[in-house]
């Protein structure tokens, strides 16, 4: 590990320093603080590179774990009348059990499956991300606050009563104290709620309902009329410098630069600016509370939550597995990786940090500045530490702003621009009428709506689904393209050329190829259709039918039962070893067709058809 100790630690220092204006500005984003960004990073980049799979990722807080976050966090929130302190415990064991999640997708080596969530998901859900990203940095890039426009947490006075009464209510009727006949201790209880309490409320409230991307725009009104020219200028300052300072030269990060110019800037000049929330001074402390205060009602809302949390981290860090391994021409190990990212999160969410993964830019930034082995992301992590320890009450003293500028060029560089780009070149499958369109189309802009105005984890399944229904009937389209039902001088195979002409109307034959699986039964259950009535035997061919699933195989036993009415006689050749095990199992085989009507070649067949075949018909030429 300590051969290429020189590569390593400049890697390590040139990637933590990268990382430290963003893990400040994603903490800030996620609704806990930058100090909760600052952990994340700390811990993620140290544990995860010294348990994980890849020698060269850097790991931390990225965009996607954090939109993510963001969401569950304000959730959590309102759900706890907006108290971060009762909240708290709740948010962190959510975070930890997706890292355990993670663990446990490595340790069962499910590693090597992600690979295979379709790219219009990832596509629509990487730029939805962007959207969320970018819109809510909107307001406090206006210098615009819901909870402390008082005008506004007003118009919640009312409803903050009732909620507050409500939740009296509940307390109340869990506790068992609660009596139709007799209200003296809610009475009691409701004349305890004061002024402060009902705007606190109110507050919590306002937020919820300005967060997100359509509480933003609802609100943004309000905001234009009310800007702070200051924090405006200030972000737009932070952008600039941003992409202004990567054309002068890449070696030093430009969100850097522009943190420091511009906080020194409006620092020295003393100018009235809003600051970041204070980030405590010392060590990371241990969040006991999680323990301490679990309730697993608090938390079984959350586990699919968690389980998301867990599958983004997942696809986020072995994306960027994939870039390291391009970059180093290395092979990572992905469920090294996945257990690696695990540990990190979870020793994160322990110390009060946000979930994260591996991250591209860091990692790039690391292995262009000689980083070759593990110690270079343990290396990361313990600069940030060194700089919390130091620079902290400094660090306490940045802009919101700057942050918000440095997330606006991050919710514009995550976006998915290349699939962006292709929508217009994508083949149109999708036949609705006269309208022609894009089934990868469709799947991405649907988890890019849902997931910019809905939800992010439900946008995702939504458009798992889709893909997978859309994906699975074009496979049993292609199986039904490719499955013939012809009669036997219609592109005979060549074992059956010399089947005797005198057969040819009391014989069909069906060739099946490809899996007789649910997207393609349709088709197969036309088979008793299209025999000719002159048909008595029908040879089904299976050699080429490699798999049957549970709806191929009730498709099966309809069509057979079906021809047994009919009396046809039904005679099976070359049945591979999975659909025949389907089939025995249901007793398909031997009571519809028995096992002296199962061959093993075409050639037995034949000489069976031969046999006990009457020639009862004039072959029609």
């Amino acid at each position: 590990m300590f051969k290429y100790i020189k590569g390593d630690l400049f890697g390590g220092i040139t990637a933590g320093i990268v990382a430290l204006p963003l893990a400040l500005a994603f903490g800030v984003s996620s609704g806990l603080g930058p100090s909760a960004g600052l952990y994340g990073a700390i811990f993620i980049s140290f544990f995860a590179a010294l348990f994980g799979g890849t020698n060269t990722q850097i790991s931390g807080p990225t965009a996607p774990m954090t939109a993510v976050s963001m969401v569950i966090i304000a959730g959590i929130l309102a759900v706890n009348e907006g108290d971060v302190n009762k909240a708290l415990p709740i948010i962190l064991a959510v975070f930890l059990l997706a890292g355990v999640m993670q663990i446990g997708l490595g340790l069962l080596g499910l590693g090597m499956y992600i690979k295979y969530i379709p790219y219009p998901v990832v596509s629509g859900f990487m730029t939805a991300i962007g959207v969320i990203i970018l819109v809510t940095q909107i307001l406090p890039a206006l210098g615009y606050y819901p909870k402390e426009d008082e005008a506004f947490v007003d118009e919640y006075m009312p409803l903050a009563e009732e909620e507050i009464l409500e939740n009296i209510l509940e307390e109340e009727a869990g506790e068992g104290i609660l009596v139709l006949e007799d209200f003296e201790e809610t009475i009691k209880r409701a004349n305890k709620i004061t002024a402060a309490d009902k705007l606190k409320e109110a507050r919590t409230l306002a937020g919820k309902e300005a967060s997100g991307v359509l509480g933003t725009f609802k609100v943004l009104p309000r905001a234009i009329a009310q800007i702070n020219w200051l924090e405006l200028i200030l972000t737009l300052i932070t952008i600039c410098i941003i992409y202004g300072f990567k054309r002068i030269t890449k070696t030093i990060p430009s969100t850097l630069v522009a943190l420091i110019v511009v906080s020194g800037l409006a620092y020295g000049f003393g100018l009235d600016y809003r600051p970041i929330q204070k980030i405590p001074e010392g060590l990371p402390i241990p969040q006991l509370e999680i323990f301490t205060q679990f309730k697993f009602s608090a938390i079984s809302p959350y586990i699919f939550t968690s389980l998301t949390l867990a599958l983004l981290g997942a696809i986020d860090s072995l994306l960027t597995s994939v870039v390291a391994d391009n970059m180093t021409n290395t092979k990572h190990k992905p469920n090294k990786e996945l257990v690696g990212q695990g540990i990190g999160n979870t020793v994160g969410a322990f110390f009060g940090g946000i979930p994260g993964a591996g991250a591209t830019i860091r990692t790039v930034v690391n292995i262009n500045a000689g980083g070759k082995t593990k110690l270079s992301g343990m290396i990361s992590g313990i600069l940030l530490l060194i700089i919390l320890l130091v620079l902290g009450p400094v660090a306490s003293q940045i802009p919101a702003a700057v942050l918000a500028g440095i997330l606006v060029t991050v919710g514009i560089g995550v976006m998915d621009y290349k699939g962006l780009r292709a929508i217009p070149y994508l083949p149109k499958d999708i036949h609705l009428g006269p309208i022609r369109l894009s089934s990868e189309v469709i799947i991405m802009l649907t988890v890019l709506v849902l997931s910019s105005i809905w939800n992010l984890v439900y946008a995702v399944g939504i458009g798992l689904v889709i893909a997978s229904l859309m994906f699975m009937k074009k496979i049993g389209d292609l199986t039904a393209k490719r499955s013939e039902v012809k009669r036997l001088d219609e592109k005979a195979w060549p074992d059956e050329k010399g089947f005797p002409k005198k057969f040819k109307e009391e014989v069909f034959i069906k060739h099946l190829k490809g899996p007789l699986f649910f997207g393609s039964t349709s088709e197969f259950q036309q088979l008793a259709e299209q025999i000719p009535y002159t048909a008595s035997t029908v040879i089904i061919r299976m050699e080429l039918m490699q798999y049957m699933d549970q709806s191929g195989l009730y498709a099966m036993e309809d069509v057979l039962q079906d021809l047994k009415r009919k009396r046809v006689t039904v005679l099976f050749v070359n049945i591979l070893d999975q659909p025949r095990y389907m089939m025995e199992r249901i007793n398909i085989i031997p009571e519809l067709i028995p096992t002296e009507h199962v061959f093993d070649d075409f050639d037995t067949c034949l000489d069976w058809v031969v046999v006990n075949v009457e020639d009862e018909y004039q072959p029609i030429d």
